[in-house]
């Protein structure tokens, strides 16, 4: 599928220029079909509870072929503060290290876990002007760090980490390594096979273009070994006949780990899987990366200054000298994206275009 058939699955862009899939994706039609459809044949009496409890499974079987992973090796949850807290329950002992700007659903699982078990302490590693959360980070690996926890993508400034380098030191350290791909995967090429992270998380609503509440967690198997799970329920547990009595399974494939899951986010989740994996990776990994980079470097001439110390990635955020100005010019403009403070926000997919970056230039330059 083209670039170009690719953007025609989702007709909120016949009107939007949407760069505010950070926040969320629109809808794609095959995914909101896929839900209409349920929706139809529930209100019918005609749907099949059985044939939607499969769909979890059935998504992560798409989701563990389309990363190269087994599906032995992956467990579905419904959000990437229910990985975190699986994580951050069962790591080794020892300190987990963290960016003190980390999104809240990574961070705060650590952090409640350190309070409630001072083995598993918490250390933050806090900003500092001009340099980036990569060099920070690496820095800070030492004797004593179990764990380093890190967004491949922050939303914050759009800073890509460094994982190829994490993985390398991490490994030297006897560390694990934690990646959140919410903010990447779907648009960026997954990391697990160059950098070979200990745990891979993704909420899959943004840029993976599901419902909210269908989130996946991969675990190399001598990590995931020591994992269970943080809410178990009559899909974790032992032996697979009846709903009464028994004991939380032990051992095995991650689907151990499996949260209680929404049906209807399931369902949304396989068909979006359906429509990315249609998708040359490199090729809208390529795209989004050169639009954003178009986009920076113009409103940079426009007076925009980036934010960002470290690598760029699809996402940029730019200060913008005169933030009401531009919001109001934007909305005008019906473009999506995101004014916070005196800073601009924009991510782009693989879906977008010049004309949409066109858009959004156009509507900051009087503001910017």
């Amino acid at each position: 599928m083209t670039p170009e058939e690719f953007r025609g699955n989702f007709p909120a862009l016949e009107r939007w220029a949407w760069l505010d899939t950070p926040g969320s994706a629109p809808a794609a039609a095959p995914v909101a079909a896929a839900l209409r459809r349920a929706l139809d044949e529930q209100l019918s009496g005609e749907f099949d509870w059985g044939k939607w409890d499969a769909a979890a499974d059935r998504a992560r079987a798409s989701f563990a072929a389309w990363c190269g992973v087994p599906a032995t090796a992956v467990a579905t949850l419904g959000s990437l503060a229910e990985a975190a807290a699986t994580v951050a329950r069962c790591r080794p002992e020892g300190t987990a290290l963290l960016a003190a700007d980390e999104f809240q659903s990574l961070l705060l699982p650590f952090l409640a876990e350190a309070e409630r078990d001072p083995r598993r302490a918490v250390e933050l590693v806090e900003p500092t002007p001009g340099r980036s959360r990569s060099d920070a980070l690496l820095e800070r690996i030492g004797p004593g760090v179990s764990l380093v926890a890190v967004s491949e993508t922050t939303t914050l400034d759009g800073e890509r980490i460094d994982l190829a380098a994490l993985r390398a030191r991490t490994s030297e350290a006897g560390a694990e390594l934690f990646v959140n791909g919410t903010q990447s995967l779907g648009v960026l090429r997954s990391p697990i096979r160059e950098a070979a992270p200990d745990y891979f998380a993704v909420h899959g609503y943004k840029w993976m273009l599901a419902p909210r509440g269908a989130a996946w967690l991969v675990a190399d198997p001598a990590a995931g070994a020591r994992l269970s799970a943080i809410a178990p329920g009559w899909k974790t547990a032992e032996g697979v006949d009846g709903l009464f009595g028994g004991r939380p399974r032990r051992g095995g494939a991650l689907a151990r780990c499996d949260t209680s899951q929404a049906w209807l986010s399931w369902i949304g989740a396989e068909a979006a899987l359906g429509l990315l994996e249609r998708l040359d990776p490199l090729e809208i990994e390529s795209r989004a990366i050169a639009l954003a980079e178009r986009f920076e470097r113009e409103a940079v001439a426009l007076g925009a200054v980036p934010v960002r110390a470290g690598a760029a990635s699809q996402i940029r955020v730019v200060r913008v000298a005169d933030p009401r100005r531009v919001a109001t010019d934007l909305a005008a403009a019906e473009v999506r994206a995101r004014v916070t403070g005196d800073r601009l926000r924009i991510g782009v997919h693989g879906f977008n275009d010049d004309t949409d970056i066109d858009r959004a230039l156009a509507a900051i330059r009087a503001g910017a």
